[in-house]
C-alpha cells in the first residue's frame, strides 16, 4: 500500500515539473510562487516536523534549530566559495550563479523526497488511519516539490535535459525511499536534525536567491501574490494533513 501510494507522489512530482516548464513566458510569476512555496514548506512542515522530531537541546537551543541555522549558513557558503570559483576563471560578479548550486539544491530536495516516502511507508507500519494522513500531505506537496525541483536547477543555468533528469529523480525518489521502508527504519532523531538542515538551505535558496530574482526585473503586484499563493497553499496542504 505504502508503495502505491508513493506512485501518486511521482505522479504529481512530475505534474509539479511540467507546470514549471509549461510557464517559461510568465518567469517571474513562476519564481514567486516557487519562493512561496519554499517558505511554506520550511515555516510550516519542516520545521515543526524537525522540532518535534530532533528533540534535545544543546546549550539552551534546539538541536534542530542549531541545524536549520547550520543549514542556512552552509548554503549560503557553498554558493559564495562556488561563485568566486566561477569567478576567478573570468565569469562575471552579476551573473555568478554557478550551475552546481543548483545541482546540490535539486539533489537535496531529491533526498527529501525520499524521506517523504520513508514516512509513508513508516505511516502505514503504525495503522491504516495514519498512513492515510502522511499520505496527503506527501501527495500534495510533492507537487511543490517537482516545481521547485525543475525551478531551482534551471534558474542556476542548468541545461533543460539536467533539469528534467532531476524532476525525473525527485519524483522516483518517494518511491525508493517507500520500498526501502520494508528493511531499513531511519532514527526519529536523525530524522528531525536532517529536516532542520534541509530547511536552513532551502530557505536561503527562497530568500536570497529565488524571491529577489523573482522582483529584480518584476516587481509587480502579482509576483508578490503568487508568493502568499504559495504559503497559503503549503499551509492548506499542512492544516488537512492534520
Amino acid at each position: 500500500m505504502a508503495v502505491l501510494v508513493a506512485l501518486g507522489a511521482f505522479l504529481m512530482t512530475l505534474a509539479g515539473g511540467w507546470t514549471a516548464q509549461r510557464v517559461t513566458d510568465r518567469r517571474h510569476l513562476v519564481l514567486g510562487l516557487a519562493g512561496g512555496l519554499m517558505l511554506g514548506v520550511v515555516g510550516l512542515d519542516l520545521l515543526p516536523e524537525a522540532l518535534d522530531a530532533a528533540g534535545d537541546e544543546v546549550f539552551g537551543v534546539p538541536a534542530a534549530l542549531l541545524l536549520f541555522v547550520g543549514g542556512f549558513l552552509l548554503a549560503h557558503l557553498v554558493e559564495r566559495l562556488l561563485a568566486a570559483r566561477q569567478a576567478s576563471h573570468g565569469g562575471e560578479e552579476r551573473d555568478a550563479r554557478a550551475p552546481e548550486v543548483g545541482l546540490t539544491a535539486a539533489a537535496a530536495m531529491v533526498g527529501h523526497s525520499a524521506m517523504d516516502g520513508v514516512a509513508i511507508g513508516a505511516a502505514f507500519q503504525v495503522g491504516g488511519g495514519m498512513g492515510a494522513a502522511v499520505a496527503l500531505a506527501v501527495v500534495a506537496h510533492d507537487f511543490a516539490d517537482g516545481f521547485n525541483t525543475y525551478t531551482i536547477t534551471s534558474l542556476y543555468g542548468n541545461a533543460r535535459r539536467k533539469a528534467v533528469a532531476m524532476l525525473l529523480a525527485d519524483a522516483v525518489a518517494p518511491v525508493a525511499g517507500a520500498a526501502s521502508t520494508l528493511f531499513v527504519t531511519i532514527p526519529e532523531r536523525l530524522l528531525g536534525c536532517y529536516l532542520g538542515l534541509f530547511g536552513g538551505v532551502l530557505l536561503y535558496l527562497a530568500a536570497a536567491e529565488i524571491l529577489p530574482e523573482a522582483h529584480h526585473e518584476h516587481p509587480a503586484r502579482s509576483t508578490l501574490l503568487c508568493t502568499v499563493a504559495g504559503a497559503a497553499f503549503i499551509w492548506l496542504v499542512v492544516g488537512i494533513a492534520g
